[in-house]
């Protein structure tokens, strides 16, 4: 029983040393100090690379001078560090504060240029759960919308773009996994999601020529024709409108009695033309093979 209680008072001592020593070093980096000294030191911390640190002590800056000029751009450079150190949430959580505490900030759009750089630098592949990209898409839009003339407008505008392929990409990556299991509705609506919510991207000649599949596979003939009609006009030299055309050439050859020449038709994204009766702005062209693509589960 002696013995017991020796052990147990060692192992209370020993303790009582940790959180004693804990404390000693907790109040010697947190202790008061002028604002130019713990700035000063976040700063030596974050060029050696210890990013963690220089987070603490430029959240510390603003922490124990609040007033002062230079607590703004320590919550930047805390938010920066965080970033640094691939401490994403931690990051996005600061540069909110500094977006809230300091709007009219010469600074602002860079705030939120960074916010969609944290989001941006998570964006999962295809086959998972996009959220993260969404929040990316509508961090750079507020970017592009509030302020495209500053330096991180053009860049915004690029992102942007690149995010909505992507989206774009996820959403014919589920469709084709829904046709290839022939549950054609579903991956129509998914081909559709692609041409009225993404049709700047590249994938939406192949949502085109898929729609017509879908349509073809449910005995949509009308419907089938007029969206061949749809990526004809806008995409005539597409390879995808190629394979369309052969499709359609196979299952109702009376919708290219009346085609343009090969070549004809706008390039690029535009209305198109209401196709007469009897006809189809359809162009012949030659047979390419049809793309497949990946064929993969989607998530959720």
């Amino acid at each position: 029983m002696q013995k017991n209680n020796v052990i147990k008072g060692m192992a209370i001592a020993l303790c009582l040393g940790f959180l004693q020593t804990a404390c000693s070093d907790s109040e010697e980096i947190y202790q008061d100090q002028p604002v130019e000294v713990l700035y000063n030191e976040a700063m030596d911390n974050l060029e050696k690379g210890s990013y963690k640190r220089a987070a603490l002590g430029f959240v510390e800056v603003e922490r124990q001078h609040p007033y002062s000029t230079l607590a703004p751009k320590s919550l930047l450079m805390a938010a920066y560090s965080y970033y640094q150190a691939k401490k994403y949430e931690d990051a996005l959580e600061n540069y909110n504060v500094f977006i809230q505490l300091h709007p009219g900030h010469e600074n602002i759009a860079y705030a939120y240029y960074m916010l969609g750089i944290c989001y941006y630098e998570q964006v999962p592949a295809v086959e998972r759960d996009q959220k993260t990209t969404e929040d990316a898409l509508l961090a750079f839009e507020e970017v592009t919308r509030r302020f495209s003339s500053s330096p991180y407008g053009k860049d915004a505008k690029l992102k942007t773009d690149l995010i909505r392929d992507h989206l774009a990409g996820k959403e014919m990556d589920v469709g084709r996994y829904y046709l290839d299991r022939q549950a054609y509705l579903a991956a129509l609506n998914r081909f559709k999601n692609v041409v009225e919510g993404f049709q700047t991207t590249s994938h939406a000649p192949e949502a085109l020529h898929r729609m017509v599949e879908c349509y073809l596979a449910l005995g949509i003939l009308d419907q089938a024709q007029r969206t061949a009609a749809v990526l004809g006009y806008n995409y005539p030299g597409s390879s995808w409108y190629f394979d369309t055309y052969e499709l359609i050439r196979n299952t109702m050859p009376e919708a290219l009695s009346h085609s343009p020449k090969p070549g004809s038709g706008a390039k690029g994204p535009a209305k198109p033309q209401e196709p007469s009766e009897g006809s189809s702005p359809l162009t012949k062209a030659p047979v390419s093979g049809a793309k497949a693509g990946p064929q993969k589960k989607p998530a959720g």
